[in-house]
């Protein structure tokens, strides 16, 4: 559903409120540093603070190097320039001058991490500054390797709920970049997310679960009991349990 339609067609009748921008301070390596998802990688991890002169001049750097396309491009590498460009934008107050202090000794070097040929332009850094304002929980599907950095900057252009249920329905529906960045496009131009979704035949909400088989066994009975079908019971069970 989109923005203006939040709390509509909730089976539970509530209007849940969950984060949608990142809670967490810019810079700081929340999932960098996480050791279930960086691994050895998370003790390495690199903070930015951008009201430090030094952290600034580093985060200045690790645009530069980045936006090159001159970094290993993983996802977490992706991730720390996503934290670097915030970083920047903050501490020199605007994206415009974010991107003059990262091009500085950028001359020479060709393009970027995508398939665009950029370099440390205030569009760039914007794309990327954005990554880093998603929530924790997108984040984090990003540094897993389940939801590309590329496919996270078109989520990150798309503000609100709206923006989560775009997340999601990346991974449910196993959208390719080009797919998400069309519905985000969409969405931003009015279109409610869940007809900008079926455009590419997947359907908001529909989720494939696995369950032991007694409890799929107990669930199944339940819904005939009741006359009620299956995902009734099982939103009616999590909204409870979620409360």
């Amino acid at each position: 559903m989109s923005d203006n339609r939040r709390g509509e067609n909730r089976q539970d009748g509530t209007d849940r409120s969950v984060p949608t921008d990142r809670k967490s301070p810019v810079g700081a390596p929340v999932i960098r540093g996480d050791e279930s998802v960086a691994g050895t990688r998370a003790e390495r991890a690199v903070q930015f603070d951008p009201d430090d002169p030094d952290s600034l001049a580093d985060a200045a750097e690790t645009v530069r190097q980045f936006a090159a396309g001159n970094t290993a491009g993983d996802h977490l590498d992706m991730l720390r320039g996503a934290a670097a460009c915030a970083a920047l934008v903050r501490g020199e107050g605007s994206y415009k001058a974010a991107a003059k202090r990262a091009r500085d000794g950028l001359e020479g070097e060709s393009r970027g991490t995508d398939d665009e040929d950029e370099t440390a332009t205030v569009s760039f850094i914007r794309k990327w500054a954005r990554v880093h304002d998603l929530p924790r929980s997108v984040r984090r599907q990003v540094a897993l390797g389940q939801i590309a950095p590329t496919a996270a900057k078109h989520i990150a252009r798309v503000s609100g709920e709206s923006r989560l249920l775009l997340a999601w329905a990346t991974l449910d529906g196993d959208l390719t970049v080009r797919e998400v960045r069309s519905v985000a496009s969409a969405v931003n131009d009015g279109t409610p997310i869940d007809q900008a979704l079926a455009q590419y035949d997947v359907h908001l909400g529909t989720l494939e679960l696995t369950l032991p088989p007694i409890l799929y066994r107990d669930l199944r009975q339940q819904a005939s009991l009741e006359g009620r079908p299956v995902g009734e019971l099982v939103a009616d069970a999590l909204a409870e349990s979620l409360e």
